[in-house]
């Protein structure tokens, strides 16, 4: 179908790829059975002990052997299972084994503490926690330990379960790291309880799982309110790559390098894009722009997903700019989770020598819903992130009246179509103010659709800054910021002002060696942009708040900067 009439309309088109009725199980039985000795999985960490390849016999017999072991612990079908770890090889064996046996995994941003943990044990009703130790300084040992200190009385973790009030959901902590620990089970003793549970057990298991059951279940990263978790099924995530995959032509036999956290739904959709693309997935534990680029050139890494942080780190570093690196294999690293400034993509394109395709998504559309044709020009690609996949429904409407509003004029994006998520576990009231009674899924971001149905995303409908009655966008901002020479990267936030309404604020991170005044890029905006978008304060920093996914925690920048500039007292004025 495509635009509809002469609004911002879009209906779900249907060139033919159809939707998978399958669950991720189904998928890995295809792909083994069809291609039992393509390497599938590969670890390439010597520095850290950590090496592994795994053709695609080899990585299902593991998962099986996985799944049986989680069977032979007494997980049932439907049961929240937590993973709290970085990118380890483990975390890719549990989703996929969890997913043959009909759990849902319930992924846990690996910055969280221990409050945090707490929360996500109780509301996400979680049975089985599996976690590393520590990572960097936060010990998710002494969290655990913290919050239930029976763990040191059981003696047989296999046998006995944890009876804490606190926490009355949760059975069994299991320790991804090799040291025992009172009361905690280790990996390999569930690889070993595999052994006692019959083929015909485990073959009588995954026929009960559906594609339409939860199958993942991810927090949103809470920076308003409590995190919520958004509950995706089989259905949801094999469909949404599957269609994007086949919409972009991307090629089979893909060599995948990612370094998203898995807890995000850009690392986790990289397993199931690996399996779909008859690939092989080649995961960083955490990302480090010289081990990504070391990958890329001693695995023949094709394609990669990257949010701009993670590009501008690698185009900035030392050893890249200094030419070490062979990126001949790479093809196309795909960007997204939060606007990405075009000189960021003019960069990768002339200098990493991949092309660079843009994806717009959230975690509640089970990840990409826009995305730029790989045929387009590159002019187009950096200018917008898109049309919509097939099978997605999408309009932009007016914040006052909810209605579609004109071509080109800004307003709320909605989805609509297969890949709009469950809901919220146990918050049906958050789940009816995020998806409408036809369907909707109201995303909060700002955008905009011209006559062909392509679609800018101009921002947050929270983030938008209203000074002095006008809309101002800072992602607008941002891009112009970055293209001065000496800029890396920039972040734009409003702030109160007793006149305005708000104010513009600049935050700009210099490239390496640089130095600049603020009265140089005053001069710049001046000269090159509009009175109204020039930034009344300006400000030079050398790091930026960040989630764990790489994005900004822009309402910290904001909180941080009301403070510094004594503006607690101002009251924002509201637009007419």
């Amino acid at each position: 179908m495509g635009v509809k009439g002469d609004k911002s309309v879009w209906e779900g088109e249907d060139r033919g790829f159809g939707l998978l009725d399958q669950t991720i199980g189904q998928l890995l039985d295809q792909r083994a059975d069809a291609s039992p000795d393509k390497e599938a999985l590969v670890y390439n960490y010597p520095e850290m002990g950590i090496e592994m390849r795994l053709n695609y016999q080899q990585y299902r017999a593991q998962i099986d052997q996985l799944a049986k072991g989680l069977m032979a612990l007494g997980i049932q079908s439907g049961e929240n299972i937590a993973v709290w770890a970085p990118n380890v090889p483990q975390w890719v064996l549990l989703m996929m084994a969890l997913s043959r046996i009909g759990a849902v995994t319930v992924t846990v941003n690996v910055t969280y503490r221990q409050s945090e943990i707490e929360y996500i044990l109780k509301q996400g009703d979680i049975t089985h926690l599996f976690m590393v130790e520590q990572v960097r300084d936060n010990s998710y040992l002494d969290s655990i330990n913290n919050l239930v200190p029976e763990l040191k009385d059981i003696a047989d973790p296999v046998k006995e379960t944890i009876s804490n009030p606190g926490l009355p959901k949760l059975k069994r902590v299991i320790s991804l790291s090799r040291e025992p620990r009172p009361g905690l089970l280790l990996f390999p003793q569930i690889m070993a309880l595999g052994a006692g549970v019959s083929q015909e057990e485990f073959e009588a298991r995954k026929t009960q799982v559906q594609p339409h059951d939860p199958t993942v279940m991810m927090y949103t990263s809470g920076t308003t309110g409590f995190p919520k978790g958004v509950m995706l099924t089989h259905h949801n995530v094999i469909n949404d790559f599957h269609v994007g995959l086949n919409m972009a032509g991307i090629s089979k036999g893909t060599r995948y390098v990612t370094s998203m956290p898995f807890f995000h739904i850009a690392g986790y959709s990289a397993i199931l894009y690996s399996i779909l693309l008859d690939g092989t997935l080649i995961p960083l534990i955490a990302f480090d722009p010289a081990k990504q680029m070391e990958l890329f050139m001693k695995e023949r890494g094709s394609m990669s997903f990257c949010v701009p942080t993670m590009l501008i780190a690698m185009l900035n570093h030392p050893r890249f700019v200094a030419g070490e690196f062979d990126l001949s294999s790479l093809e196309l690293i795909w960007s997204g989770a939060t606007p990405v400034p075009v000189v960021v993509m003019e960069q990768v394109k002339a200098k990493m020598g991949a092309d660079i395709g843009i994806v717009f998504g959230l975690t509640e559309s089970s990840g990409a819903t826009t995305f730029t044709p790989t045929a387009d020009p590159f002019e187009l690609k950096s200018s917008t992130v898109g049309i919509p996949m097939d099978y997605v429904s999408v309009k932009i409407v007016g914040l006052d009246d909810g209605e579609p509003v004109p071509f080109n004029q800004s307003g709320e994006l909605l989805i609509n179509g297969f890949v709009v998520m469950k809901g919220y576990y146990n918050m049906p009231e958050r789940t009816a103010d995020a998806i409408d009674s036809d369907g909707w899924l109201h995303t909060g971001d700002l955008a905009t659709m011209d006559e062909r149905g392509y679609i800018k995303i101009v921002g947050r409908v929270k983030d938008m800054i209203i000074r002095g009655g006008e809309n101002l966008y800072p992602a607008e901002i941002e891009a112009f910021l970055m293209r001065h020479p000496k800029v890396a990267e920039a972040q734009v936030v409003g702030v109160p002002d007793q006149y305005m309404g708000e104010e513009v604020v600049a935050l700009m991170r210099l490239k390496p060696g640089e130095t600049a005044t603020e009265e140089e890029l005053r001069e710049y905006c001046r000269a090159n942009i509009s009175r109204q978008k020039t930034p009344k304060y300006l400000k030079f920093v050398t790091e930026f708040p960040m989630t764990a996914s790489g994005k900004i925690k822009k309402f910290e920048l904001k909180a941080d900067l009301i403070k510094e500039l004594g503006l607690e007292k101002v009251t924002a004025a509201k637009p007419a």
